[in-house]
């Protein structure tokens, strides 16, 4: 137990002096608070980036005379019906008019094509702007002409909102939000898939690299190999679980640090809560409704403390399942080229629970998200996709004793794997000799 202590600090205390690790860990919380802040910093920042359009508007079917409403970046100037269009497109190059709609006399009695002349990119948003209003004009027109007051059909449209409630015999009833699970499930799933992948395969570097730099040979005179391989393992994961802890303490800090110097008191308030216009503009549309309260009801309807838990463990265990089989593969390679075989047939089951994912949030109770939750080698990312909706507590019991044991038994055949690989030297074993190794 001494020699596993020992190699676990030295694997942990070697990769987080590298420079690598301490540029990745602080410059990862940098690019996430960027990532955060820059769609803010760009609303409100819009109207002084973008100068106001101005859009020459001519209508042949005088259909639309100031039936298109100006906005805070466009402004529509109606010309006279007689005026020509080509003389209209030299303003645009003399920069008088920054574009042109041109809505031509049609034969047919309704207009339902139109023309935006500019010699710059128009705008998606002026392009979807213009669509809309004609088409409320264009439907309002249709509706007089058959008798039909738009004002009643507008009265008959109604919003549906369909709450969903889950029923449980222990703790009663309460309302879901299958969209906010089904974000927080697909977002753990994925953080779970990366760091599997990304720490996963630092185990199996590190041992290729002593294997080659023949430094395993000194090693392993003294320690044994399930020693060896146990202490990178558990160090590296270690090492992981810093620079995630680090990511997201940084990443909270300097977003609110940000927001309250880059954005100022137009984001945040001096007590710090949130005072955007967004908000304001959110509550005028809700017509009554109280937003906040329902924002405080999805919250509450979320399990957090079981997400955590499931996450924590799942990322732990899955990570050292699959730690284990890296450090096997290293120990059958004598080179990263050679393992991309291996890695391969190993990333196969982490690989289905991703393809899977949009089936089983769909409905996380079918057979096929259950079973991919009970095997081991799917378990971390299909649970993390079904814990936010409410799965029950044998289940990931269950789930989590098969991940646990499996471990167990996949540690100790890499072992006897890594007993012998490490010290095989310019052959790729076949899987019949792997077979073998694992059996002495």
């Amino acid at each position: 137990m001494n020699n596993f202590s020992i190699i676990l600090k030295r694997e942990y205390l070697t990769r987080v002096k590298k420079r690598s690790f301490l540029i990745i860990t602080f410059l990862g919380p940098l690019l996430f608070a960027a990532l955060m802040i820059t769609p803010s910093l760009l609303m409100l920042n819009s109207d002084k980036m973008e100068s106001k359009k101005s859009i020459a508007v001519l209508d042949e079917t005088n259909w639309f005379e100031g039936a298109i409403e100006n906005t805070d970046a466009n402004t529509f100037i109606y010309q006279d019906i007689n005026e020509n269009i080509d003389s209209l497109k030299k303003f645009v190059f003399e920069g008088i008019y920054d574009a042109i709609l041109y809505i031509p006399a049609t034969s047919l009695n309704v207009p339902v094509n139109a023309k935006l002349y500019s010699n710059k990119q128009i705008p998606m948003t002026l392009s979807s702007h213009i669509e809309r209003e004609m088409k409320q004009v264009v439907e309002h027109k249709k509706l007089l002409a058959s008798g039909i007051d738009p004002a009643v059909v507008k009265a008959t449209k109604a919003n549906i909102n369909i709450a969903t409630i889950r029923m449980d015999s222990e703790s009663g009833e309460k309302t879901s939000y299958a969209e906010l699970e089904y974000i927080i499930g697909f977002v753990l799933a994925f953080v779970i898939y990366f760091a599997v992948f990304l720490f996963s395969s630092q185990v199996m570097r590190g041992v290729i690299e002593e294997k080659t730099n023949r430094i395993i040979e000194v090693i392993i005179s003294s320690v044994k190999p399930f020693e060896l391989m146990m202490g990178k393992i558990v160090g590296i994961a270690l090492v992981g679980l810093t620079q995630i802890v680090l990511w997201i303490v940084l990443t909270v800090a300097i977003y609110f640090v940000a927001s309250g110097v880059i954005l100022g008191p137009e984001i945040m308030s001096p007590s710090g809560t949130v005072m955007t216009e967004q908000i304001e503009q959110i509550t005028e549309m809700s017509k009554g409704q109280d937003v906040m309260l329902e924002a405080v009801n999805m919250v509450q309807s979320i399990n957090f403390s079981a997400i955590l838990w499931s996450f924590l463990l799942y990322f732990v265990f899955g990570y050292l399942l699959y730690a284990a089989l890296f450090a096997a593969i290293g120990g059958m390679v004598d080179n990263e080229t050679d393992s991309n075989q291996f890695s391969t047939i190993v990333s196969i089951p982490l690989i289905i629970a991703i393809v899977c994912a949009p089936t089983m949030v769909n409905n996380p109770d079918t057979s096929l998200g259950i079973w991919l939750s009970m095997i081991p080698f799917t378990s971390p990312i299909s649970m993390m996709l079904r814990v936010p909706f409410g799965v029950p507590y044998w289940q990931v019991a269950v789930s989590l004793v098969l991940l646990i044991l499996t471990f167990i038994l996949i540690t100790w055949l890499a072992g006897k794997i890594y007993r012998t690989g490490i010290l095989m030297y310019g052959k790729k074993p076949s899987f019949k000799e792997i077979w073998k190794w694992m059996r002495y």
